[in-house]
């Protein structure tokens, strides 16, 4: 059975938001299907996506685990975005999180295989 995942923040204005968001994925949208709604495709068949709608903006939630999450907080810091939070807990899973303008949080979720130090398990 086929399944697709759709994960929607909320945003007062899309124009502005975009900019940080294509900084957050590292790239442009992967489609965009009106023009106040933009979609990346963050795995096989699931997505992320922003959507004009100030009435809501500012109360989404985004989780992703990944498999690569020293390589994916690296790649954000490079591209000029920091965590807003970051935290560890019991077995070592990590979970890294980033707050648009707005307040919406998308974090990443994973085990971090080297620390500040370079090595050893750490936020």
């Amino acid at each position: 059975m086929a399944q697709d995942l759709f994960a929607g923040i909320p945003v007062t204005d899309y124009a502005a938001a975009l900019p940080w968001y294509e900084q957050l994925f590292g790239r442009q949208p992967s489609f965009l299907p009106n023009d106040i709604e933009a979609v990346w495709e963050v795995a096989d068949n699931r997505y992320v996506y922003i959507v004009q709608e100030p009435e809501r903006a500012g109360n989404a939630l985004v989780l992703s685990f990944v498999d690569d999450l020293d390589d994916r907080v690296a790649e954000i810091s490079r591209r000029g975005i920091e965590p807003a939070r970051r935290e560890t807990f019991d077995g070592g899973v990590t979970k890294v999180t980033y707050r648009d303008a707005e307040g919406n949080e998308i974090s990443f979720g994973g085990v971090l295989t080297a620390g500040p130090g370079g090595a050893g398990k750490g936020p």
